[in-house]
């Protein structure tokens, strides 16, 4: 049949049955399919045979203009070109694929090849991480108090209303418990507002003297915003032995505001009102930035308020069963953020909790 016929078969019949021309469409389909095979065996790479491949089979390729080009032979010789085009179309798409095969298998071996790691290359060292600007003061207030001889103490986040507001002499129709909005979860317990049911944890579980400081994370439903959010750090102090007094309490703070602001840093307590403490006293610390001449960062007042602290109220010693005519004490607490926006002149609360690399960079 004429259609498994070769190319050079048919370059003999076409010489013979059709009258021994010079050139024919036969000779045309024989030389495209030669110089098409030997064009194939010069590439070596896949984009050289996709050239081939678009140069003789595509839409306006040597064998697909031939065979559009039929209908301009004669009866005789249209079958005859048909069959042997398409003979030659069907080998150059099988060495064409044979070929882009292997091609594309030794590209591959290259490739991965060139991206195989040099071991004898020097090791790269892997970025640091930093501490978060939280945990950095959380860790300097807890240096400071460690060094005083307080030891550090921990408690669940999850309290009860006994541990987190009775004890501390917030009785149930207390208005002061609308200070704190509160969380609470199923069996009537809640999410700790402050971190000073620590303090009634620890005073129920040893006697006096008592000397502990509290970190840790609280929360209160507050909106997000740049000064509030539901979720922030503290730090608070107890100090809890025979003869001790607000003089006590406030030669302790200056030293922790020298420590950690500065040896030119002073404080001041002003009046205020805790349940838990009695006198209650609002810590300011002298501006760090105009040593208060007045600014921006203090609002022209030259003082900014750090802390809240008090003598340990009589009915809280009562609670944890201490006797208040034996022993006296005094609390403190203050957050953590808070003093983090003083100490860095950060005016986003959000800012700490967004984990920006761009922001937290800033303090490697």
């Amino acid at each position: 049949m004429a259609a498994a016929e070769g190319p050079d078969s048919l370059r003999a019949r076409s010489e013979g049955g059709l009258g021994g021309a010079s050139r024919t469409p036969h000779v045309d389909v024989d030389a495209i399919a030669r110089e098409a095979r030997e064009a194939v065996a010069a590439a070596s790479t896949a984009a050289a045979l996709e050239a081939v491949r678009v140069k003789y089979l595509g839409r306006q390729g040597a064998l697909t203009q031939l065979l559009r080009s039929l209908g301009t032979l004669s009866a005789e010789e249209r079958p005859l070109v048909g069959a042997a085009a398409n003979e030659a179309k069907r080998e150059l798409e099988a060495l064409l694929d044979q070929r882009l095969a292997v091609a594309q298998d030794a590209e591959r071996t290259r490739a991965r090849a060139a991206a195989r790691p040099d071991l004898t290359l020097p090791g790269r060292r892997p970025p640091l991480g930093i501490v978060h600007p939280l945990k950095r003061v959380e860790d300097e207030i807890i240096e400071v108090f460690a060094g005083l001889g307080f030891s550090v103490v921990e408690g669940p986040e999850i309290e009860t209303d006994y541990n987190n507001f009775e004890a501390l002499n917030f009785p149930k129709d207390h208005p002061a418990r609308d200070m704190q909005d509160t969380f609470f979860v199923p069996g009537e317990l809640l999410l700790r507002t402050h971190t000073s049911p620590v303090q009634i944890r620890t005073m129920q579980a040893q006697r006096p003297p008592v000397r502990v400081i509290v970190p840790g994370r609280v929360y209160r439903r507050d909106i997000a915003d740049a000064s509030h959010s539901p979720v922030f750090h503290q730090v608070e102090g107890l100090a809890v032995d025979r003869d001790i007094s607000m003089g006590d309490l406030k030669g302790t703070l200056e030293l922790f505001a020298r420590e950690l602001f500065g040896p030119r840093s002073k404080i001041r307590f002003r009046p205020s009102f805790f349940p838990f403490t009695e006198p209650s006293a609002e810590v300011d610390v002298l501006c760090f930035l105009c040593v208060g001449d007045g600014c921006r960062l203090c609002k022209q007042s030259g003082w900014l308020e750090i802390l809240g602290s008090g003598m340990v109220h009589p009915n809280v010693l009562r609670n944890v069963g201490y006797d208040p005519e034996e022993v006296t004490g005094w609390a403190f607490g203050m957050g953590v953020e808070r003093i983090a926006m003083l100490r860095y002149g950060v005016d986003d609360l959000r800012l700490f909790f967004d984990n920006d690399l761009r922001f937290l960079r800033q303090f490697a």
